[in-house]
């Protein structure tokens, strides 16, 4: 689900530290960013001058052997502007933008608009806080950043730091919002499983009865205004994953509230084949462990000092349909833990590169930040701060590691998708925690993209990385984020979103070879200063792609053809309809036996040259011949007359794809 940002993130430092403790506090973009302007004078203070995220960092330089992002490309000169920013594509049509609902609207662009000290207030910061007042405006607008998405029927769900938008898509270029549940807590990380949404919760503002208030300001005592505390006990405060009723689509209604030690940054459904009566859901938790006066049993200790921490761990909830008000946490599996030796901290990154490209030394991993689970071959890729993980989830309540890779060029391991057929892992990483500019010429395109791995027999081997390949500007937050699997069949072709660095469409069919098929970009938000803004996430749903603009709304597109993608392709990819899409949660996807399945796949055979042009154009020839004559017995008798010898030709084709092809574009022949 999505995903917040996962490092720790300067624009929080300065001020949540005290407030969120010792925590990987994310944070996201403002809802409504300022208009364009010099930038304000840097604070006089040096320690809020140095945690000021919006102070221009200096050009970095590329370290040896490695290349950066094109300045050349069409993306990377548009013009800036919230509403009105230039944007570029290829191969994708943008066919409406939803700004967000006013109740989701901060409605403020300036840090002494008392609408601003009101929200800080909600956050339980008060004025004695000395907080840069650049900084207050983007904390308070983060508590209205657009985050993930989740899909049912015909209606979408948007997840969103002060609650969940729902809207009716059936129509996807005239989608309507249908209702708006507020009830804040960030990061709104959302799931639908038949009757029930499911929502993470994080924030310290998240209440019990989604009151809006959240908690009073807590001064601290004097001559401690920046030492690192954890906020106040509170009976009431909620940090967890909320579960809804949404049998009346329009009216929502909580029904169970599960909480947790360190918050559901994210979480993931998991279904199990064998169990219909019950669903489980995989808590991600990466903020500050709670104290047990607020929420009994929870140690932040490290593992030594406490074997019972809530650190290296995950929380499995199971959650009966019938009885949804029971649901509980009745797992927590140590999937960091050295099977050797029995150590929890049995993982650690290796080492990497930090904010400015420095390299930091190793440290353990202690959290996953999202997990994506496949049932239907029964693992699950684990992104977890680190490293990237592979869990065995056949028994969903006791998930077993199997794997573990690390990457030096990696900063904070996000999230992760399977290829349909299980053989790939797509990793992102979140360099700089959505917060940074992290996409400009001289950022290498090893570092904040995504890790393609090859997975055999449980186990994980790196093919390659890929980045999206237009440079970005100073003041644009850029770098890998949420995206789903496009069901062109024959192909492995993600839809990504990469903040303000737009979207990008990539084909990892060859993992030692990904490319670039389609995209679409605007402008910066500010020209200026860094605004938080752009794609939290790009899914494919049924026909379109959604993405999830963090500061504008909510937009809809559809794909186009191009060189690299055919018209065919797109009409079989929409032959492929689910009833529900979590993206966590992958499901197989299965083509029908429909001729324009077939016409993709000799689309796909002609690209690669697979067949010569006189067999291409017999196959051609054949379908629509059929198709013309309303699929008459003599011509469908041709069509399978035709499947033999793509099957012969599958035995000697020069690639695994190919060979995948002949024999799809056989079966589908046959069965006309």
């Amino acid at each position: 689900m999505s995903r917040m940002p996962s490092i720790v993130l300067r624009v929080v430092a300065a001020a949540l530290i005290l407030f969120f403790g010792v925590c990987r506090m994310q944070a996201q973009a403002p809802a409504t960013p300022p208009p364009a302007q010099t930038p304000a004078p840097p604070p006089q203070e040096p320690a809020e001058e140095e945690e000021n995220p919006f102070a221009p960092e200096p050009t970095p330089t590329l370290p040896p052997g490695m290349t950066g992002s094109d300045a050349n490309d069409p993306r990377a000169k548009l013009t800036p502007g919230l509403y009105d920013a230039g944007e570029a594509s290829m191969g994708i049509k943008h066919l409406i933008l939803l700004k967000k609902p006013e109740a989701f609207q901060l409605g403020a662009a300036d840090a002494d608009d008392p609408k601003v000290q009101r929200m800080l207030g909600q956050l339980g910061m008060g004025a004695s806080m000395k907080i840069p007042k650049p900084l207050q405006l983007v904390i308070a607008q983060l508590a209205f950043a657009n985050s993930d998405f989740a899909f049912q029927g015909i209606h979408l769900f948007q997840g969103n730091f002060y609650g969940v938008n729902i809207y009716d898509i059936s129509n996807p270029a005239n989608t309507t919002l249908l209702t708006s549940l507020v009830c804040p807590g960030g990061q709104g990380d959302v799931s639908v499983f038949k009757n029930l949404l499911f929502m993470s919760v994080e924030m310290p503002n998240g209440r019990l009865d989604c009151g809006t208030q959240g908690f009073p300001p807590e001064p601290p005592p004097a001559g401690e205004e920046k030492k690192r505390r954890l906020p106040a006990a509170q009976k009431q405060r909620f940090r967890g994953v909320r579960i809804f009723d949404i049998s009346d689509i329009r009216n929502p209604k909580q029904v169970a509230a599960v909480q947790t030690c360190r918050g559901s940054h994210t979480h993931t459904l998991v279904t199990d084949p064998n169990d219909q009566n019950n669903v489980y859901v995989y808590v991600s938790g990466t903020s500050f462990v709670r104290q047990p006066e607020e929420l009994a049993g929870c140690s932040g200790e490290k593992p030594d000092k406490d074997p019972n921490t809530a650190l290296f761990r995950i929380e499995v909830i199971k959650v009966p349909m019938a009885a949804p008000q029971d649901a509980k946490v009745v797992s927590s599996p140590r999937v960091f833990i050295d099977a050797r030796t029995g150590a929890m901290n049995g993982l650690s990154n290796g080492g990497t590169h930090g904010k400015k490209g420095k390299e930091e030394k190793p440290s353990d991993t202690d959290q996953c930040h999202d997990i994506t689970a496949y049932s239907a071959i029964g693992l699950a890729a684990g992104a977890c701060s680190g490293n990237g993980i592979l869990l065995d989830i056949k028994d969903p309540v006791h998930p077993k590691r199997v794997d573990a890779v690390n990457d030096p060029n990696y900063s904070y391991w996000h999230s992760a998708s399977f290829s349909n057929d299980g053989s790939k892992v797509v990793f992102t990483d979140e360099w700089g925690g959505g917060l940074g500019a992290r996409c400009r010429p001289n950022d290498p395109n090893k570092w904040g993209a995504d890790a393609i791995f090859r997975l055999k027999d449980d186990k994980l081997t790196f093919a390659n990385y890929y980045k999206l390949p237009a440079a970005q500007g100073d003041s644009e937050n850029c770098v890998a984020h949420n995206g789903s699997l496009v069901p062109i069949p024959g192909r492995d072709i993600e839809v990504q979103a990469w903040y303000q660095g737009g979207i990008s469409v990539v084909d990892f069919t060859d993992p030692g070879q990904p490319f670039e098929i389609a995209y679409f970009d605007r402008g910066p938000i500010d020209p200026q200063m860094l605004v938080l803004g752009g794609d939290w996430a790009a899914y494919w749903y049924n026909g379109n792609i959604y993405a999830s603009e963090i500061a504008r709304g909510l937009d809809v597109f559809e794909l186009t053809p191009t060189k690299f993608l055919t018209q065919n392709e797109i009409d079989a990819a929409k032959t492929v309809r689910v009833t529900e899409l979590n993206v966590q949660n992958q499901q197989k996807i299965e083509w029908p036996a429909q001729l324009v399945v077939a016409k993709a796949y000799v689309d796909q055979l002609s690209r690669s040259q697979a067949l010569p042009a006189d067999r291409i154009a017999a196959l051609q020839k054949a379908m629509q011949s059929a198709e013309s004559s309303r699929m008459s017995k003599s011509k469908v008798a041709k069509l399978k007359g035709m499947a033999p010898s793509l099957e012969k030709s599958a035995a000697t084709a020069i690639t695994p794809a190919d060979a995948m092809r002949l024999k799809a574009l056989a079966g589908i022949l046959k069965h006309q």
